[in-house]
């Protein structure tokens, strides 16, 4: 498996350069930094203050959970009120469940983060049996309800994280791939396929778990299957739940420390 050019030897994997909004990610850019609000969103004011605190602590993007319609549409208010403190940071609109609001935010925000877990799939924990061709139906069911999204990002330049969470695998991947990070970058590569194939590029890619060990294990597999399709998307590295204090510390340092020395990682979050 081929993730990068030497085990000892630091050299950095070149990926090509993604805009969110005026900062560059990925290319020859600086590893950038970036955190998550923990605010109510609909509490402008509150997601305002805590957004410019990460901003003066050094966060070059700002990403907001908008887990539904109303929190999207009021990214708006947030982001009206950051430009008129005199603050143009990207705002990163964290999607979950919500395909409407993916696509409402994508109309405001400079970035939207998918989950393909949970994008498209409810979760009913079934082990389905597929064939080939059952399999591919739920390909194109996923594609038909993935694709306006796409649209939109092409049409407003807004960038897009596709986010593996280790812990939101579907049940269609969990059937065909099992608990596995093998399984968490096809669950990537099945939407970025279809971003591809609709000449869609501004496309920034993660895995993250709240194991370091499947995590790791996770980025240099995609890294390897990039590699094999002649893929360089950018990549953001984070450990999920990590924990609080000293906890969440060491656990982001050993996962996200261990991929940056392979020269793997173009953004980070220390969650």
């Amino acid at each position: 498996m081929k993730y990068c050019k030497s085990l000892t030897k630091y050299s950095r994997f070149k990926t090509r350069e993604v805009m969110v909004g005026g900062v560059g990610v990925g290319g020859d850019n600086p590893i950038r930094i970036q955190s998550m609000t923990t605010t109510n969103t609909m509490d402008t004011q509150a997601t305002v203050n805590e957004s410019i605190r990460m901003i003066k602590a050094g966060c070059e993007l700002v990403r907001i959970t908008a887990p539904s319609r109303k929190e999207a549409e009021n990214l708006q208010n947030i982001k009206n009120e950051l430009v008129k403190r005199g603050y143009n940071t990207p705002i990163i609109a964290d999607i979950h469940y919500t395909p409407k609001a993916a696509e409402i935010a994508a109309k405001i925000v400079e970035k939207v983060r998918i989950n393909p877990g949970n994008y498209a799939d409810k979760k009913k924990f079934e082990e389905i049996d597929y064939t080939d061709d059952s399999y591919n139906i739920e390909l194109a069911r996923i594609k038909e309800k993935f694709t306006p999204l796409v649209a939109i990002c092409k049409e407003y330049g807004t960038a897009m994280r596709i986010g593996t969470n280790h812990g939101s695998l579907s049940d269609r991947i969990l059937s065909r791939y099992g608990d596995t990070p093998k399984g968490m970058v096809e669950s990537a590569m099945e939407f970025l396929r279809i971003c591809q194939n609709e000449k869609y590029f501004d496309i920034i890619l993660s895995m993250k778990a709240s194991n370091t060990r499947v995590m790791v294990q996770a980025y240099r597999l995609l890294v390897a299957q990039m590699i094999k399709e002649k893929m360089n998307f950018p990549l953001h590295l984070g450990v999920t739940e990590a924990g609080e204090g000293e906890d969440g510390r060491i656990k982001s340092a050993v996962g996200i420390g261990a991929l940056l020395a392979d020269g793997i990682g173009d953004t980070i979050r220390v969650s």
